[in-house]
């Protein structure tokens, strides 16, 4: 019968032909359109094409004060727009030479974790819906909204949030957010012992994901990957543990790695992570210490705004820091941070005025855009989508 079949085969000639997959496909997680050479279902060559949502962030915050220019970070990463906040912030804090609080680097650390949370949630339930089920998506984003909640209790947001500050944080948090927190974190893994139970181990899953996509970690290195997608080729790298920023060195998790390499892997990987961000979370609750919640840094921080509404003088202070900005020494900073999609890196060049000469942006999504003929050639079609998913990226960062 397999001969009959191979007979059937070698009849037919197919003609190589370019489908384009996106911009507006639902699967490519925003404006990607990917150029596949087709023979048959096989993926000849595949062309990755960005720059169709491109809003010049970057030369945006050339003409903005340091303080003006935080909620553009909300606009790059959308899904994780508190974890960008928060690389910003450093960012500027490096240049500044200034230093928040430890109680306010114990709430950045802990609020950057619930959006790692809310982040990997989206992208488990949408790399699974792309696969083809349904039901972990809808599970899924039930406890993202959770999360979104929370978010709304601390700062009035919900999606994009501009919660972190040069310097500390806008405002501490309340008992009441650190209680329905803690409750939520305390109940997180049963939902993940749910998500797990209907995907880590379905036949259809695995036959979908297990040795596609398959990059070793010399390539993930050698591509500049970060994050989940270079930790799946079992390379153990993680910011936070390399060079840890806010109240990472105080807090106690594992960074799970990978062994083959391929979409299984990641996926393993970023469900190692989700558990991993829940004990943070709740070591960031029975952690933190009084005191503060901005630096006391008059040159570079704004003034309580209580003072600023009942004091001339604070108001004028906080006037000249708003229009002008903070002026700082001519000099350059780069500062990285784990962000759930990977590296997310802000370099500034000062010439000495309230704005940055230069700003730029290492967006892990752009870097992760590129390595998608290296993971989709040789592959099959439908092995694409797989491939689109397990790299989670998000186009707002990606065209900056």
């Amino acid at each position: 019968m397999d001969n009959l079949f191979d007979e059937a085969e070698n009849t037919f000639e197919t003609k190589q032909m370019t489908v384009s997959l996106g911009p507006q496909h639902p699967a490519t997680h925003g404006v990607l359109r990917l150029d596949l050479d087709l023979n048959g279902e096989t993926v000849v060559k595949c062309t990755p094409y960005v720059g169709y949502l491109h809003r010049g962030i970057e030369k945006l915050g050339e003409n903005m004060t340091y303080f003006a220019a935080l909620p553009l970070s909300d606009r790059l990463d959308y899904i994780s727009s508190m974890n960008n906040n928060v690389g910003y912030v450093n960012a500027v804090e490096r240049l500044f030479g200034i230093e928040a609080p430890e109680r306010a680097r114990f709430i950045r650390t802990m609020v950057a974790e619930m959006g790692r949370l809310s982040s990997h949630i989206v992208w488990l339930g949408t790399h699974v819906l792309d696969i083809g089920a349904t039901t972990p998506f809808l599970l899924a984003m039930t406890a993202r909204e959770k999360i979104l909640d929370l978010f709304e209790i601390l700062c009035g947001a919900r999606l994009t949030v501009s919660y972190p500050r040069v310097g500390g944080v806008r405002n501490d948090v309340s008992q009441q957010f650190l209680d329905e927190l803690y409750e939520f974190i305390l109940d997180f893994p049963s939902r993940m012992d749910d998500y797990e139970t209907l995907v880590t181990e379905n036949r259809i899953w695995k036959e979908r994901t297990v040795d596609v996509g398959i990059i070793s970690a010399e390539e993930a290195i050698n591509w500049g990957l970060t994050g989940g997608t270079l930790r799946g080729s079992g390379v153990d790298y993680d910011v936070r543990k390399y060079a840890p920023y806010d109240a990472y060195d105080k807090v106690d998790f594992l960074v799970p790695v990978g062994v083959k390499g391929d979409c299984y892997d990641r996926y393993l990987v970023r469900i190692g992570e989700l558990r991993e961000a829940t004990k943070i979370i709740q070591q960031c609750i029975e952690k933190l210490p009084e005191g503060p919640v901005m630096a006391d840094a008059p040159k570079f921080t704004l003034p309580p705004k209580d003072l600023v509404l009942k004091d001339m003088e604070h108001l004028i202070h906080q006037f000249i820091l708003i229009t002008k900005g903070p002026t700082v020494a001519e000099g350059e900073v780069y500062c990285g941070t784990e962000v759930p999609k990977g590296e997310l890196g802000f370099y500034f060049i000062s010439d000495g005025t309230g704005k940055p000469y230069r700003m730029r942006v290492r967006a892990p999504s752009f870097i992760h855009a590129s390595v998608m003929p290296r993971l989709c050639e040789g592959g099959l079609l439908a092995d694409v989508i797989a491939n689109i998913g397990t790299i989670d990226i998000v186009l707002g960062e990606c065209d900056r």
